[in-house]
């Protein structure tokens, strides 16, 4: 994860981007889009730049379009890592490791089922892929996909528990098309336990889906794609 993609093409954070609110969720402060009578519910768990990055909450605006109710926590408690703070992406990840974000993920999913939402979806982005699948682990949610994720396994594919979608970049030095084939492997193995789709995305790179510029209108279609997959996953295992 310390390869230069991981922080390519870094958003401008705004705090006042989305069409959405902040509140407090499982103790976090968190964005959250879409009506909260929906019976289902997504959570989005960011890359490095966090929550005020405004692409996510774009993907949360058009994902509780679709009628979800959308939770981006911030995970990084206002300090999402920043290129121009002359700190390398290792030392910040010493103080903002993906083993807090899952104890806090879980606060923010049970926070989730005691407002009564009745299925739960999560979707992590790079650092937040990993965070996700530790969820999928524990069957706290029920359903998982995985956009560019770092820091995944293969043991940790083997002991995922939910039906879990992997988006992977063609162009990722950090999750490799080589090892996402090994995930594809070990998913296709145990088909009878768990459902699983994993798909390499051809000419695209690590984060295409969050960090891209919204002018370019080929990347913006990519990004569309990828969230218009998701959506089908959740679609799929949550409604």
């Amino acid at each position: 994860m310390a390869g230069a993609q991981c922080c390519s093409n870094p958003p401008t954070l705004d705090p006042n981007s989305g069409a959405g609110s902040v509140e407090q969720v499982g103790g976090l402060s968190t964005y959250i889009s879409g009506s909260p009578n929906s019976k289902f519910a997504v959570l989005l768990v960011s890359d490095v730049f966090g929550y005020e990055a405004p692409n996510i909450r774009l993907v949360a605006d058009k994902v509780s379009a679709a009628g979800f109710f959308v939770a981006v926590p911030d995970f990084f408690y206002g300090d999402p890592f920043l290129l121009n703070d002359n700190s390398p992406i290792l030392d910040w990840l010493k103080d903002h490791g993906t083993d807090k974000g899952l104890e806090d993920a879980k606060l923010v999913v049970e926070a989730l089922k005691s407002k009564g939402f009745s299925a739960i979806g999560a979707a992590g982005y790079c650092w937040g892929g990993k965070v996700v699948t530790e969820l999928s682990k524990s069957k706290s949610i029920d359903a998982a996909v995985l956009l560019h994720p770092s820091l995944v396994t293969l043991d940790d594919i083997r002991g995922v528990n939910v039906p879990i979608e992997i988006l992977a970049a063609e162009i990722d030095e950090i999750t490799p098309p080589a090892l996402v084939k090994q995930f594809q492997e070990i998913l296709a193995a145990r088909v009878h336990e768990v459902d699983s789709h994993v798909e390499i995305v051809p000419k695209v790179a690590h984060g295409w889906t969050v960090r891209y510029n919204a002018d370019d209108e080929a990347a913006a279609n990519s990004a569309n794609e990828a969230r218009n997959k998701m959506l089908d996953w959740f679609f799929k295992y949550l409604k």
